[in-house]
């Protein structure tokens, strides 16, 4: 049976919605998350009618007081949320108009479209500080590994296959960075947050004498010289969501790159690799096999990636083709947006306490990196110094290579006439080639793994995540 009308928006209904439709409906239960900055959107909002004579200074201070009171209670945990009154907003302009009687002024030039908005784009410049930060205590974790094995030595890998030797610490700076461009993307949608959509109404603004800037300074949508940022155009403003899919897209990709940290991490773990040992309290056992040590934590930062992926997923298909302005289908934005923050920061946390529990194997790292056919492009290069063209030098390096598999020894352990009678400019230095520190000492570019390199790149990773 149908209910009575509601007070916040029934004067056009003759009955209230049907207790399944109030189900069906109600998003109180995941965006009562929004609480807080709801209350400083309207806070914001209130101060304005009065700074613009709407309402007097009296009753804004009876609103914020009224605010306040209901604050307190929502963090200590003893307000009541009704399902019945929808949503986060309903809940507490329904709570302070019961003590507030001023508090029916206060929806004053709003809707609950710029209202949403408002509290959305406060939510994200929240949300990317805060992983932003959970990410950086990621990075300081690897960069602390780093720094204890900085003089280990691993084989590279192309295909899965050894490839050429490179520092452990190269390796790792490569996670860094990939991490580096997750919070500079994160850093991307808080700036694009940064802009106020209060005053925007329910899509064409509004009549009354309002002062959008006002609102704009008081919740912090300032620029660098603290000059109000507001949105431009009152449609687009209650119609966007590309904030959403920015998010969850930088929460989707920093996924993959926690996902590929993990796949590696795995592998090293594995008898066959053994590079590290996962610590304990990241990992579980088996309930048959007692000598298992399962990668746990590794598999579901890995298993994230796709969950992550699948929310910004959800919300691509969500707003594809829905025409301009505000449709209620954009009630479901909420849950993946608020789903992919929490599961990044939960996996950037995860990857921080992994990282951080590592130890090496460095006997098994070393005996890796000894093998000499990781060194098969520097002979190569050793060719071309002697001015043997660079495909002439590869195929002659390629005839060594399948020369040694063809004798079953190392490369290295070739017969110097055998070696020379492939190509007559090898000559009887050739075995220098295969001194690894001579190898990395020789890769002094920008962004190669040579210890001039890997200083610097201490140096500068030590200053970003200080």
């Amino acid at each position: 049976m149908a209910k009575s009308s509601q007070v916040t928006w029934g004067g056009r209904f003759s009955a209230g919605p049907a207790d399944l439709m109030l189900q069906f409906s109600e998003s109180v239960t995941f965006d009562q998350r929004l609480a807080l900055f709801d209350i400083a959107g309207s806070k914001a909002h209130s101060a304005m009618l009065a700074h613009v004579g709407l309402i007097t200074a009296k009753e804004r201070g009876a609103i914020h007081a009224g605010l306040d009171a209901i604050q307190a209670e929502i963090v200590a945990g003893k307000f009541t949320w009704e399902t019945k009154l929808e949503d986060v907003h309903m809940n507490i302009e329904q709570a302070l108009t019961q003590r507030v009687p001023a508090a029916a002024k206060l929806h004053t030039a709003r809707s609950r479209n710029d209202q949403v908005a408002t509290d959305m784009r406060l939510f994200f410049k929240h949300a990317c500080a805060e992983l932003a930060k959970k990410i950086a205590a990621a990075q300081r974790a690897l960069l602390t590994l780093a720094g204890a094995n900085r003089d280990v030595l691993i084989p590279g890998y192309t295909h899965l296959q050894r490839a050429q030797p490179v520092f452990l610490a190269h390796h790792l700076f490569a996670w860094l960075e990939m991490l580096e461009r997750d919070r500079a993307r994160l850093a991307e949608v808080a700036a694009h947050a940064n802009w106020c959509p209060l005053g925007a109404g329910a899509i064409a603004g509004t009549t009354l004498p309002i002062d959008r800037e006002f609102t704009a300074k008081a919740l912090g949508f300032v620029d660098a010289r603290g000059r109000p940022q507001v949105t431009q155009n009152s449609m687009d403003t209650v119609a966007d969501r590309d904030l959403f899919i920015e998010f969850a897209g930088a929460c989707a990709l920093f996924g993959v790159h926690v996902s590929r940290i993990a796949e590696d991490l795995i592998l090293w773990s594995s008898a066959e690799f053994k590079y590290v040992e996962l610590p304990d309290a990241f990992c579980t056992g088996s309930s048959l096999m007692p000598q298992k040590k399962n990668p746990d934590s590794c598999e579901l930062l890995r298993g994230k990636s796709a969950r992550l992926q699948g929310n910004l997923h959800t919300l691509l298909t969500l707003t594809k083709g829905l025409p301009l302005t505000y449709n209620r289908d954009l009630q479901e934005d909420k849950p993946p947006v608020f789903d992919s923050f929490d599961q990044s920061a939960l996996c950037a946390e995860v990857l921080a306490g992994t990282v951080g529990g590592i130890t090496l194997h460095r006997d098994r790292c070393a005996a890796a990196v000894r093998d000499p056919a990781l060194l098969a492009t520097d002979l190569a290069d050793y060719l071309v110094r002697k001015g043997v063209a660079f495909r002439e030098a590869h195929h002659a390096v390629g005839a060594v290579v399948r020369l040694a598999e063809k004798n079953n020894v190392r490369l290295n352990q070739l017969a110097p006439d055998d070696v020379q009678a492939v190509h007559p400019a090898f000559g009887p230095d050739w075995l220098d080639v295969f001194d690894l520190q001579r190898a990395l000492a020789k890769r002094e570019g920008t962004g190669m793994p040579g210890p001039k390199q890997i200083a610097r790149q201490f140096a500068r990773w030590r200053k970003v995540l200080k």
